[in-house]
């Protein structure tokens, strides 16, 4: 890449990413985070050192690459015309930090920083179904694993005959709702089926929701009174107890009819404080929703799970998982089932912010 061109990039990346704000809001919680009455609220000590140290990266990282470029470019200038491709090992590395530089203007919106809220549902397919649905629960594990992210589950529920009917589960980490919010719609499963004794291809669908964890940081009121609570024995494989007691809980927020389910562990209270965080969720996406009328932003559009409505194909006897929104197709679908998923995600971050159209091809047959 031309130097020049690449000085260029990283200063229009400077409004991207909006700098001098960034600057301006680290010198207001740096006095903060020196303050020792902050650190008697571990929560927002939790909340504001997280932000601070979020920014400072940004901040740090785009000085850095301008200092690195604005000595690349004076030594380009002193080196003779035949000697300057000795530069290019160089070039190439702030290269790719400035894509990264870019990646991060992708991540500007809305609650990107927060956890992320997954929910897997089978669609059409039957038992193929139920197991597409445990696939992308195990490739989504795995892409949380590679990113040194924490998986919790809140509540999964087997299929009648294999897979999952249900599934829920929390990816904690930096970013991982901005992350895995492209993610968001109904995936297409194309493969011989393991289940036809004739070794049919069969076609089946699964649907995922992702929505940001909110914290205390932000304002949802739940009323004691407008909640129903129930305790029941939890079904399903367990393990260690799990389906010896009645620890699993149910939560039924009244107004709105939302109920969420929790029996993964042992302890009644630890359920409970999961269902309701996931509740809090839903009832602030639901706030979001009527307020703002920006449902797609937060948990991609919402669409039969059946043909005609998929965002990604993964059709495994041709060997190829292609996304439908950005026309990005790999070759690879072994190594996208098991997590490595970073390609479609940024391509879809840039289908979310306009910057990449949706391509006008049809898949192969």
């Amino acid at each position: 890449m031309d130097l020049k061109l690449l000085s260029e990039r990283l200063e229009n990346l400077r409004g991207y990413l909006d700098i001098p704000g960034k600057e301006a809001r680290l010198k207001e919680l740096e006095p903060r985070l020196e303050d020792p009455s902050l650190w008697q609220n571990p929560e927002e000590a939790r909340r504001v050192s997280q932000e601070a140290a979020r920014l400072r990266r940004v901040v740090e990282t785009y000085r850095g690459l301008k200092d690195d470029l604005q000595g690349l470019l004076e030594l380009y200038e002193e080196l003779p015309p035949e000697e300057r491709e000795a530069l290019a090992p160089e070039l190439e590395e702030v290269g790719r930090k400035v894509e990264e530089l870019y990646h991060e203007t992708l991540l500007a919106f809305p609650h990107a920083e927060k956890n992320a809220i997954l929910t897997i549902q089978p669609g059409a397919g039957g038992t193929e179904a139920c197991d597409w649905a445990e696939m992308l629960l195990r490739m989504y594990t795995r892409f949380a694993e590679r990113k040194g992210f924490q998986v919790e589950v809140v509540d999964i529920t087997p299929g009648a005959e294999a897979g999952i009917d249900y599934a829920q589960i929390i990816v904690r980490g930096e970013n991982a709702y901005g992350l895995l919010a492209p993610e968001a719609g109904v995936h297409r499963l194309v493969r011989p089926s393991p289940f036809d004794a004739s070794g049919r291809r069969h076609t089946s669908f699964a649907g995922v929701e992702v929505m940001p964890e909110v914290d205390s940081s932000v304002e949802v009121v739940i009323r004691p009174e407008d909640l129903r609570i129930d305790v029941f024995r939890s079904q399903g494989h367990g393990g260690q107890g799990v389906n010896t007691t009645d620890s699993a809980v149910r939560i039924v927020h009244l107004p709105t009819g939302i109920t969420v389910t929790c029996q993964t562990t042992r302890s009644q209270i630890k359920n409970k404080e999961l269902a309701l965080k996931v509740l809090r969720s839903r009832l602030f996406e639901l706030e979001w929703r009527k307020k703002q009328e920006e449902l797609r932003k937060l948990r991609g559009e919402v669409r039969p799970i059946e043909w005609g409505s998929q965002i990604r194909s993964y059709v495994l006897d041709k060997q190829y998982v292609k996304d439908h929104r950005t026309g990005l197709m790999r070759h690879d679908p072994q190594n996208v089932l098991d997590g490595d998923l970073e390609p479609f995600i940024w391509a879809g971050l840039e289908w979310k912010a306009g910057l990449r159209q949706a391509p006008l091809e049809e898949e192969p047959t």
